[in-house]
């Protein structure tokens, strides 16, 4: 995500004038190489308090040092802005030489299927990042001809990894006497113990990747390795299946019960966040993207996380991927500003301000909960227990199952009529 990669928050207002990036940035136009003042044009969509952000910041700095030459003309966009609009802008002369993309089928997959991105697998071989970067979480940088993730050519690259968690607020537990589940029937008692309590159980964005991401949980929990290959990359899957079933059901269910608002079919991730940060929400289920911004500002309540009660399965992945268009003017300076991201010191910046990196000094994570947070990827990573996307296998399918979850939320379709939908949407478009 889309994942989500947190993915939907259009940062350039938000950014203008704050990001110490825009002291590095400068207008200019590239020569291609051919001699005089070169420009390196990059595009990504982390906000500046975030875990990538404050690295990828830092490795703009590291950049400039070691290419005082090149001007850095930086543009922050926004997960949304990008996935909508990606296809066109990198077949246009606007394409920057650098951006980040998200993976999976129906967004890297196809753009590469395109031809709209460099085959970076002589590059990889060339500049180590085939062996920096471990197998679960370079399973998104290859494609094959035809788009499908984890074989064939890479086209981007990670620098970080991420997976999903329930967000929860220790004060609320506390003051409301809930323990943290670990068991489905004690989720369930957690739910009905903070409504009773007149609160709202669940944060939640309809608008947006996390229903969704709430629904594919649900459905993992029902589910084994060989289903989820099979819906990722087998091109098949059964939304009429007990794992689709079940969980369209307990998501309609907990609609109807109040444990997730019919209100929010139309909020934003943004705001979904930032509602778990106002403390509206004892829990919020999402990503890791989240955990550096909510270290920094959540400042009235002490917030921990949890894992889904017994799932041995999550949604996560590597982490959204550089990828270089193929029409990029300075293709080299692009490569080099890769490599810095992957640099020991970037890694550590990174994991200490609450991401998980794929090359740090783990000595070097001094954090205790950013400890923990990569102690529980490397455990996932290690058991297979990583499950991708839920929008990843088709084109189209973010907004195919943003709009059909929305239905559950807004209690307007009866959860077997949103899987006959998507299973309609999911043949038209799979990619195999």
């Amino acid at each position: 995500m889309l994942m989500a990669r947190r993915r939907a928050r259009l940062l350039a207002a938000a950014l203008a004038g704050t990001l110490s990036l825009s002291a590095l940035a400068a207008c200019g136009e590239s020569d291609g190489g051919s001699g005089g003042s070169q420009t390196l044009r990059l595009w990504h969509y982390e906000a500046p308090d975030s875990a990538m952000g404050k690295a990828w910041d830092q490795a703009v700095a590291e950049f400039k040092k070691k290419h005082p030459d090149v001007k850095v003309e930086f543009e922050a966009k926004g997960f949304e802005q990008i996935q909508k609009t990606a296809p066109q802008v990198l077949n246009s002369d606007e394409a920057p030489d650098l951006l980040e993309y998200n993976k999976g089928n129906a967004t890297t997959g196809q753009l590469s299927k395109q031809g709209l991105l460099t085959d970076l697998t002589d590059v990889a071989k060339k500049r180590g990042w085939d062996k920096a970067i471990p197998p679960t979480v370079a399973t998104t940088s290859q494609y094959s001809a035809s788009g499908v993730m984890g074989s064939g050519s890479w086209y981007g690259v990670p620098n970080y990894a991420e997976y999903t968690m329930v967000y929860y607020n220790k004060d609320l537990f506390e003051k409301h006497d809930v323990e943290v589940p670990t068991t489905v029937d004690e989720l369930e008692q957690a739910l009905a113990a903070f409504k009773d309590a007149g609160l709202t159980p669940f944060a939640n964005g309809g608008a947006e990747y996390p229903a969704q991401q709430y629904l594919y949980q649900l459905a993992l929990t029902q589910a084994d390795r060989s289903w989820v290959k099979s819906f990722q990359m087998g091109g098949k899957t059964d939304f009429s299946d007990a794992a689709w079933t079940y969980a369209a059901d307990t998501f309609a269910d907990w609609v109807d019960k109040g444990y997730i608002a019919k209100s929010s079919s139309g909020v934003k991730a943004e705001d979904a966040g930032v509602s778990f940060m106002q403390g509206k929400h004892p829990m919020f289920f999402s990503g890791s993207w989240w955990f550096g911004r909510f270290h920094t500002e959540v400042k009235n309540f002490v917030w921990d996380t949890f894992m889904w009660p017994e799932s041995e399965l999550t949604l996560g992945s590597g982490g959204n991927l550089w990828v270089v268009p193929d029409g990029a003017k300075n293709k080299e300076l692009a490569y080099d500003f890769i490599d810095i991201t992957l640099e020991k010191q970037i890694q550590n910046t990174l994991g200490n301000a609450g991401g998980v990196p794929v090359a740090a000094d783990t000595s070097a994570i001094t954090d205790a909960r950013a400890k923990k947070l990569i102690e529980e990827y490397d455990a996932l990573a290690e058991n297979d227990g990583l499950a991708f996307y839920p929008d990843w296998p088709a084109n189209g399918f973010y907004d195919s199952l943003a709009s059909e979850v929305q239905k559950l939320i807004t209690q307007s379709a009866e959860p077997g009529d949103v899987l006959k939908s998507l299973q309609a949407e999911y043949d038209d478009n799979v990619l195999k």
